[in-house]
């Protein structure tokens, strides 16, 4: 039975410090049942932070091939974090996670998954100084996804608080914030239940609390949503960071159980259970 599962998890194959063998004998000692690999996809406009064009192939090998090889100790299983503006070419992955890392505008691809300074420069540059136009065209983007791709899990929902908590780009508990990110999620649910609570940007020191905001947990719970846990993990070191947070924090917000990926697909996991394996 998989009760502590991680599909966010990043290695050498994209923007990741380790290899997938290394992060799988770093998830096997720190307790893990089930691992997820979701390399990012290719990127013709950001090629240095996706998976090289052609290379799908040879990373899909890879994990299959550890797969079979740990099939008694783990179960492991070979996913993608696509891109809203990637080409997408269908490949056997397990999952998709579909995230919005960059805004297209005009004919320019604008990355704001970046440091404070970057993103301060892109709301001026691009939003004439005004971040709550940002944070709109940002979610304009996310709500639109399943037009163009059919995936799983919606990766860190509210990627663009990630400074929140330091720089004030935007008021994230405003009404008008709040809608636009509300409207977001109603344009979503009907074609992807399943959002995940990212703790990635814990273990890189830009928050000290997991994505989404309990605001938005509460009303993606309020529409019939499902979470999973994940780290969003570039080091498997931190392959946990957070996840004990997170559990308190989803279970604040009314959810009693996560989902976990199995060979029959998505399946509910109590919290308190993936809890006690945490802890164990």
């Amino acid at each position: 039975m998989i009760t502590l599962q991680n599909l966010h998890q990043h290695s050498t194959w994209c923007d990741g410090r380790d290899s997938v063998e290394a992060v799988i004998e770093g998830a096997l000692s720190q307790g893990f049942d089930s691992i997820g690999f979701s390399v990012h996809s290719s990127m013709f406009y950001a090629p240095s932070h996706g998976i090289a064009e052609g290379d799908e192939k040879g990373y899909i090998a890879e994990v299959r091939d550890l797969a079979k090889r740990y099939e008694n100790r783990m179960k492991i299983f070979c996913g993608v974090e696509l891109d809203f503006y990637s080409k997408f070419e269908s490949l056997p992955y397990d999952y998709i996670i579909g995230s919005v890392h960059y805004l297209k505008i005009g004919d320019e691809y604008v990355g704001f998954d970046r440091n404070a300074a970057t993103v301060k420069s892109v709301i001026d540059t691009y939003f004439g100084g005004d971040g709550m136009q940002y944070a709109k065209a940002y979610y304009e983007t996310i709500a639109i996804f399943p037009e163009r791709r059919k995936i799983d899990v919606i990766g860190h929902f509210d990627l663009i608080t990630k400074h929140s908590e330091k720089e004030s780009f935007f008021d994230w508990d405003s009404p008008i914030y709040q809608k636009y990110a509300i409207e977001a999620m109603d344009a979503l649910i009907p074609h992807v239940k399943i959002m995940e609570i990212n703790t990635g940007a814990i273990a890189r020191g830009y928050r000290t609390t997991p994505y989404p905001t309990a605001f938005l947990l509460k009303e993606w719970k309020k529409r019939g949503g499902e979470i999973i846990i994940s780290s969003d993990c570039h080091d498997q070191r931190f392959l946990t960071c957070g996840f004990a947070d997170s559990i308190e924090l989803a279970k604040a917000c009314g959810y009693t159980h996560t989902q976990v990926l199995t060979e029959n697909g998505f399946a509910p996991v109590e919290l308190d259970e993936m809890k006690k394996k945490l802890l164990s």
